[in-house]
């Protein structure tokens, strides 16, 4: 027995008028927007956003543990391993065993992992200049100062 074709309802227009009074529902729309632009400006280069903040934090911190790695990242250390795993299964990275302490190691970046950062980054910067192209530089600083200024309120 065959259906016929069914349309789909029409969509509804959804008040979301309370949430508009969050901030971090505005915070959380503009992420999403900057998240999936993110993610398309990573994709050639084989990287996430995960992958691509480690990298960045291992070639600009030579010998970096892994500990301090999950510690910046602000990840539990056994989610850590499978970025780890994937960045040195692509020889991107190198994990040293660190000489006075055998169960920690020191990561580096390889030159291969090196030039994908700076190829990384520079698609990046490019990202942000797009994302943010309707923002003045007093009004970028601004937001830079304010979602500090949040993010260090936990730490108070």
């Amino acid at each position: 027995m065959t259906h016929p074709e069914r349309t789909p309802p029409a969509p509804v227009e959804i008040n979301d008028d309370t949430l508009r009074g969050f901030v971090g529902y505005h915070i959380k729309r503009a992420f999403n927007v900057i998240q999936d632009d993110l993610t398309a400006t990573l994709k050639p280069f084989g990287l996430r956003m995960l992958t691509h903040t480690a990298l960045i934090l291992i070639v600009d911190n030579p010998g970096l543990s892994q500990s301090q790695l999950a510690a910046a990242m602000d990840i539990e250390r056994s989610n850590l391993v499978v970025i780890i795993d994937e960045l040195e299964g692509r020889e991107l990275i190198i994990r040293d065993r660190v000489p006075n302490d055998r169960r920690a190691y020191a990561l580096k970046a390889t030159l291969t992992g090196r030039r994908l950062c700076e190829k990384a980054v520079a698609a990046c910067t490019d990202h942000e200049a797009r994302i943010f192209a309707g923002l003045d530089t007093s009004t970028r600083d601004t937001l830079l100062k304010v979602l500090s200024s949040v993010r260090n309120s936990q730490n108070s």
